[in-house]
């Protein structure tokens, strides 16, 4: 272990999580029991080995699936509150562990400490809202148009859930989906990020034990491993009838494509180019925060990271040299230490997109106002650090209409009515997460109407970034459609079945038609 992760408690925490770390003379960090080949995860924090972990294999997977399906009849016969009783237990377990969890995330992913441990109390979160949910599964009682009879509606387990994450959120993501799967009976199979892959056994290894505890099939959790050859193991397996996928744009369509041609159904959380419109009337104390920390919270690696700012001429000069000056106090470096507000990126080629995005936006008339670049020296050795950048540009800007998981804002200004604001938000491809600051009501209602905000979340006098548990998180256009969380979301993971009962002696036909024998 580094001297960075020694100092913070790394070694301890991945003990504690039944993770062999690296040492001299070790040649894995994990274990598992695959013939695939080797995945090294490198901490983007110092460049240093975390650990080891072997591939799927074709063999290996089917396995994983005999064993979910199997273990598919069992649970789904459980009534839906026992199965809350299990991410009951699920959720108090990452509560005795959220501390070394936490610390897994920020050094394995570089977010933030303090962010780490928000993820772990999202899935906390998420645990306790499936819990009530196990006992509110309703359907719902339908008047019918025949004498004697009744209609009925009602949910079912849906079987098998393929889960596939991305690196960013390499904990969090997947307990929104599997809290909600398994409290509806479905069991999960689990394709974590590839550049953060002992994360997912950390969190294997503690639903395992909860499973285990209450003589359950393992079955019901499977982790998988690999890059995307794997995941087409799980697009392409008509046992698999729901796939979640969370990444790029690019991934979503052929992970769509591919599920929708054997009739699956896929949930997709893809790409976003999140915007904050900003008026005449909005409070600096509000914004500054709020778009700062949707700038360059997770080192812009969020799908909900504020991307653009569309402020109005006449406040434009103050707030631009506000959100300027924000960024002189701004603290980067090692993510553990929670003085540093930010900290790297995942790795080198997310530092080349970066960069390309700053020579690109210059190349298409953007003027700089915060350099960025890449840090060097004592600390940033990882060679993943960069600073945050802040470019003044045009939203027609092919860079600008392309999502950079980086830490790129660009600022841009809109003139007259707030609806020419929206109109350039909504001039994306992307339809995530919006936010407008003001504090002229009608402003803010007509951003929230039909005719305004195109995205699946618009805020008020909040940032783009984040969002709570109990609604529904997802977006529209080639954000993908998906929705996961909160409200009534737990619907895509079952399916709905309408049931008609005749109580009657007759058998009288829909719509009054007569067939007499």
């Amino acid at each position: 272990m580094s001297t960075i992760a020694q100092q913070f408690g790394m070694t301890e925490a991945l003990e504690i999580l039944g993770i062999q770390p690296i040492n001299e003379g070790t040649s894995t960090g994990s274990t598992n029991f695959s013939n695939g080949e080797l995945i090294e995860s490198y901490s983007p924090v110092d460049g240093q080995l975390i650990g080891k972990v072997k591939t799927t294999t074709a063999a290996d997977y089917e396995k994983v699936m005999q064993a979910a399906t199997t273990a598919f009849k069992t649970f789904r016969a459980m009534p839906a509150p026992q199965r809350g009783e299990i991410v009951r237990q699920f959720g108090n377990k990452l509560r005795e562990l959220k501390e070394p969890l936490g610390k897994l995330v920020s050094y394995e992913m570089g977010k933030s400490l303090q962010e780490g441990y928000g993820e772990v109390q999202e899935m906390i979160d998420i645990c306790d809202f499936a819990v009530g949910l196990s006992r509110q599964l309703n359907g719902q009682t339908i008047p019918s148009e025949r004498p004697g009879h009744v209609m009925r509606e009602q949910w079912h387990s849906i079987g098998v859930v393929g889960i596939i994450s991305a690196f960013n959120f390499p904990v969090a993501v997947w307990a929104w989906n599997t809290a909600l799967a398994w409290i509806c009976g479905d069991v999960c199979v689990w394709k974590a990020s590839e550049k953060a892959p002992l994360c997912s056994i950390a969190c294997q290894n503690i639903i395992a034990g909860v499973l285990k505890d209450n003589n359950l099939p393992e079955g019901i959790s499977c982790i998988i491993n690999g890059d995307y050859k794997v995941g087409e193991m799980m697009t392409t397996d008509v046992r698999i009838p729901l796939i979640s996928a969370t990444g790029s744009t690019r991934m979503g369509r052929i992970v769509g494509t591919t599920v929708a041609q054997r009739f699956g159904k896929s949930l997709l959380e893809l790409g976003g180019n999140n915007a904050i419109i900003i008026t005449p009337t909005a409070d600096l104390k509000v914004v500054v925060p709020g778009a700062v920390f949707g700038a360059v919270g997770t080192a812009g690696q969020r799908c909900t990271s504020t991307r653009r700012l569309i402020i109005h001429e006449s406040v434009y000069d103050k707030v631009r040299d506000a959100i300027v000056g924000a960024y002189k106090q701004l603290t980067i470096g090692n993510p553990l230490d929670q003085k540093n507000h930010i900290g790297p990126l995942i790795d080198k080629d997310a530092v080349n997109t970066y960069l390309a995005a700053i020579e690109k936006a210059k190349a298409e008339g953007g003027k700089v106002l915060v350099d960025g670049g890449v840090l060097s020296g004592e600390g940033y050795e990882s060679g993943c650090y960069v600073k945050p950048a802040i470019i003044e540009a045009e939203n027609h800007f092919e860079i600008v209409q392309h999502e950079t998981f980086a830490t790129v804002l660009y600022l841009m200004k809109y003139t007259g009515e707030v609806e020419n604001a929206i109109e350039i938000q909504n001039g994306v491809a992307q339809g995530l997460s919006s936010a407008i600051m003001t504090n002229d009501l009608k402003e803010a209602e007509r951003f929230l109407s039909f005719a305004g905000s195109d995205c699946g979340i618009a805020n008020v006098n909040i940032g783009t970034s984040g969002a709570e548990i109990g609604g529904a998180f997802g977006g529209e256009k080639e954000t993908g459609g998906g929705r996961e969380s909160g409200s009534d979301a737990w619907k895509v993971y079952m399916r709905r079945q309408t049931n008609t009962i005749n109580y009657s002696d007759q058998l009288p036909l829909a719509q009054g038609i007569k067939f007499d024998l």
